[in-house]
Order: structure tokens, then C-alpha cells, then sequence
């Protein structure tokens, strides 16, 4: 919504390649939305407003197009950041997890110091497919000690039922696409 309260739709900024990083993937690109000013603006303040709304003490972001979102929102709420990165890329101890992708596997991870207990996560990505991803994150947040308490993500696509693999918390998204 804009402030004027009239809808407005950035759809038209993903792009889709059909066949990346495989076969029979159908990529969403957010390179043309993050080129347009407003658009971008319009994606992190919502995603912003939605993660306001949850009691959060943290903002977990994945590895890389969630730290696009996330360190903004991080920022304007005024809590710490916490990346979650693929394998072998944090310096300092860590907590990982394997899990599925829509065409394979992977394992991120985040330094085990990053949540302590009991710290309240908002999760943030630009994309929710399968779940995975989100999924996994949610495995770190617990894995340190925290609880998730909700996610916040630009596109969801809900054909994939990711939604369904995450925990009963609120799960905010932008597009259906």
C-alpha cells in the first residue's frame, strides 16, 4: 500500500529466467527491482512495517539477497543483524545445518554467538520456495538458543507449499508469484 492507501504492484520488476542454475528452474531475478529507487524503497519499508509488528529482539538475514533486505530493516528497528552465510564463510565459531534446496543441497551456517538465549528472530529472505532455506535458518536460530517468532520475505512462491515446512509463526510476504 502507499501512504495514500491506493495498491501498488512492483511485480512487474521480477524477472524470470527460465532454466538457471538449472534446467527446469524458473529463476525470479530482483536485479530490476533493486535498479528502481521506488521500488525498492516500497519492498524494505513494507518488509520493515510486517517485521515491526513481531515482538523481535534480532534480524536474521540469509545469504545474499536477504542482507539486501535485512540489514535495512535491521537498521530502521533498531536491532542487531545476523547473517547467515553458506559453509566455510564466517571467521569465528559457528553453527550450521544441511538442508534441501529446490535443486539440491546446502549448508549455512552463523556464529554460534550471534543469538543467546531466548533472543527473540524475525527471519528475512527474498525469496520463500520449497522452505529450506527459511527452515534452515530457523535451525541455527534454535540451534543457539533463540526462538523464531517470525519471517518477512519479498516473493513467495506458494505452488512450492515452503509455508507448510516452516514453524506456527507469522510469515509475511510481498508477491505471490
Amino acid at each position: 500500500m502507499t501512504s495514500a492507501g491506493s495498491v501498488t504492484s512492483y511485480e512487474h520488476l521480477i524477472r524470470e529466467i527460465p532454466d538457471f542454475p538449472e534446467e527446469g528452474i524458473l529463476f525470479r531475478d530482483i536485479t530490476p527491482l533493486l535498479l528502481d529507487p521506488v521500488g525498492f524503497a516500497w519492498a524494505i519499508d513494507r518488509m520493515t512495517q510486517a517485521a515491526g509488528t513481531m515482538p523481535l529482539d534480532v534480524i536474521v538475514a540469509v545469504e545474499a539477497r536477504g542482507y539486501l533486505f535485512g540489514a535495512p530493516m535491521a537498521r530502521a528497528l533498531d536491532v542487531p543483524l545476523i547473517p547467515v552465510r553458506k559453509v566455510g564463510k564466517l571467521p569465528y565459531k559457528t553453527v550450521s545445518i544441511e538442508y534441501a534446496l529446490e535443486y539440491g543441497s546446502a549448508t549455512v551456517e552463523m556464529h554460534e554467538d550471534g543469538i543467546h538465549p531466548g533472543q527473540r528472530a524475525v527471519l528475512v529472505d527474498d525469496l520463500l520456495a520449497t522452505g529450506g532455506t527459511l527452515k534452515a535458518a530457523e535451525g541455527l536460530v534454535h540451534k543457539a538458543g533463540g526462538i523464531t517468532v517470525g519471517a518477512t520475505v519479498l516473493i513467495e512462491l506458494a505452488e512450492l507449499s515452503g509455508r507448510a515446512l516452516l514453524g506456527d509463526y507469522p510469515v509475511h510476504t510481498l508477491m505471490h508469484l
